[in-house]
């Protein structure tokens, strides 16, 4: 057998965190390193260096990970300070903040309903009711979430619910359980150790690594998780990093914990996004503690001025406890996949964290390397094409979605507002889109790509949240259903008005959680 038909038999992932850990998950789960003719795995993590931490928000798509990686939704709960996520509630995303106004939108988990009947065109024509917002017209999780309700009941069964709901977690505690996990359950090899070199071979592929406390560690398949430093993919294969600073401008996140006031403090069943006058802040509930975090560009504001601004979001009690500041390296690696080595996480690239992007790529890209994944080394190649042709397009789906929030922001209390809804540092294919939807509705078919991250309803949610104009005049005669829309939006308030009286609240449900745990599916 030649070398470079070689059966994959070692993968040496390089790094943990949560996307090392996921990486480790779904490739073991996949590839069963106790099986016979298993693939083996192994993770090398650098003890004593905390994870950065910033992603403490997921998507639905979590969920689904977590059941299948074996983690019962109890068990969960109980590891990783956690709390439901229903959606984002953008506040002042559109206008310029005043003493008297402060708008507001959802962009929810749960879906419109536009497969049977689509009420967007019958909301654009203002047969919700004046003054109805559309993601209150076409979904019931608007109005719960204003309610500070949670997606479920104790008696709904584990990772179901009767509104769709990620969760807000504790990024370190969420590492501890994936590692747990993978290593008892689906058989990863765990070293803590250095990684001080690393070793190519005469084709110019990584042969192994030296460690300063375990030596050499050799492997077939390297995984570069390492974070911003790319040890692997990035500084060793020279794979060059691709900035996208020009299109989205934000450089830095000053973080910050805050403990509840009192034991019974409401926690939202969303991640609170609030713009600022050069960026925006996060606020996320968890069940012991808030985390905050300040996103905002260094050319627009100082690091003083940015810490100034997030202290006075948080309150009097900011004063009491320490920020960090991180550094981000805006934009993705020009490939993910090189000779033997892929790249996932931060390694593999970071845009920022609206819409929690930063978990949800992770786990998608961690999820299409073990689907695909070779068996032999003499296919590889192949693999990777399709691979890096894949992840390009779901990073840039994720660069046109995070800055549609910029571009249709009608602020302009700052050049940073003004600059982001140039024509210039947005992309063509984000234009392009807008210009059509200006006379047309959006549509599944605009989304031609499987791998675009976010798709039509996530548009029809951020478009008209942010008042989107879509002058549909010239098709009215195509929606003629006025009275079937009109019990439409009707049926939608009863029904939001009942399900208020079924729920509990997001910490009342959590508390119940740990105290009785969730029936198993």
């Amino acid at each position: 057998m030649q070398a470079k038909e070689k059966k994959i038999s070692h993968i040496v992932i390089v790094g943990g965190g949560t996307a090392g850990w996921l990486a480790a998950s779904h490739l073991a789960k996949q590839l069963r390193p106790n099986a016979a003719d298993g693939v083996k795995v192994t993770l090398i993590e650098s003890p004593n260096i905390p994870t950065i931490g910033v992603g403490e928000g997921t998507v639905p798509m979590m969920r689904n990970t977590l059941k299948d990686l074996g983690i019962t939704e109890t068990e969960f709960f109980k590891h990783c300070d956690a709390t439901f996520k229903q959606g984002i509630k953008f506040v002042d995303w559109l206008d310029n903040p005043t003493n008297e106004h402060s708008s507001y939108y959802h962009h929810l988990f749960d879906y419109p309903e536009i497969d049977h009947f689509d009420a967007t065109p019958y909301w654009l024509k203002g047969l919700a009711g004046e003054g109805r917002s559309f993601a209150d017209c076409v979904s019931l999780q608007g109005i719960v979430c204003d309610a500070e309700l949670a997606p479920k009941k104790i008696t709904t069964p584990e990772y179901e619910g009767i509104t769709s709901y990620g969760y807000h977690l504790d990024a370190n505690k969420f590492s501890a359980l994936l590692t747990k996990n993978a290593v008892e359950r689906h058989g990863v090899q765990h070293i803590k150790a250095h990684v001080e070199e690393v070793c190519l071979n005469d084709d110019g592929e990584i042969h192994s690594v030296i460690t300063k406390e375990k030596g050499e560690i050799s492997g077939d398949f390297f995984v570069d998780c390492t974070g911003f430093d790319c040890l692997l993919l990035g500084k060793t294969l020279g794979v060059p990093f691709v900035d996208k600073s020009d299109v989205l401008f934000v450089d830095h996140a000053l973080t910050i914990q805050i403990p509840y006031e009192s034991e019974d403090a409401t926690i939202p069943s969303y991640t609170i996004s609030t713009a600022m006058e050069a960026g925006w802040i996060w606020d996320i509930g968890l069940l012991e503690r808030r985390g905050v975090g300040h996103v905002y560009s260094s050319k627009y504001t100082s690091h003083e001025e940015a810490e100034k601004a997030l202290r006075a979001y948080v309150g009097p009690m900011a004063d009491k406890y320490p920020t960090r500041l991180i550094p981000m390296n805006i934009g993705h690696r020009e490939k993910f996949w090189h000779k033997n080595c892929a790249a996932l996480g931060l390694a593999q690239g970071f845009v920022e964290p609206l819409e929690a992007t930063g978990l949800l790529v992770f786990d998608a890209t961690a999820k299409m390397l073990a689907a695909q994944f070779p068996t032999q080394k003499n296919t590889m190649n192949i693999v990777a094409k399709q691979f890096n042709e894949r992840i390009k397009l779901s990073w840039e789906s994720v660069i046109d979605f995070v800055k549609l929030h910029y571009y249709l922001s009608r602020r302009d209390d700052n050049q940073f507002w003004l600059d982001n809804r140039k024509a210039e540092t947005t992309p063509d294919t984000l234009l392009e889109r807008l210009e059509l939807w200006k006379t047309q509705l959006p549509n599944a078919l605009d989304f031609y790509s499987g791998y675009e991250i976010f798709k039509l309803e996530n548009y029809l949610y951020v478009l008209y949240g942010m008042e989107f104009s879509t002058d549909i005049e010239a098709l009215s005669h195509r929606y003629p259903e006025t009275e079937k829309a009109k019990q439409f939006f009707s049926a939608i308030e009863k029904a939001a008005a009942k399900l208020k009286g079924d729920l509990s609240s997001n910490r009342e449900l959590v508390n119940k959680i740990l105290s009785f745990g969730l029936q198993k599916v």
